[in-house]
């Protein structure tokens, strides 16, 4: 039970963040530092993975695994550096403008 509490609190939570996320500065920090990767539609370049169709949360928790600077494959050498500096807020518009858009 108290799993099933935790999970709901935390779908809450990422879906306020959501909410809340400013579009526009979303696609600015991906047009300027994710599409020359992953593409401009966001279906990834030669070793660069797709983005499109994935979600908000998804998105969300491998940004802040990176920004922590844990590796998740073999990419995790070029997206550790590009997370570092991202603000909880700059994530939150990154996966929002990512998930909404790309689809």
């Amino acid at each position: 039970m108290v799993r099933i509490l935790a999970c709901a609190m935390t779908i809450a939570l990422i879906s306020t963040q959501l909410q809340a996320a400013d579009q526009e500065a979303g696609k600015s920090l991906y047009l300027s530092n994710c599409a020359q990767c992953h593409g401009p539609t966001a279906k990834g370049m030669a070793s660069f993975p797709s983005l499109a169709g994935r979600e908000a949360s998804y998105i969300q928790s491998r940004l802040e695994t990176y920004r922590a600077g844990e590796r998740v494959g073999a990419n995790s050498g070029l997206m550790i550096p590009n997370a570092r500096d991202l603000s909880d807020e700059d994530i939150a518009n990154l996966s929002a403008y990512i998930s909404e858009n790309f689809k």
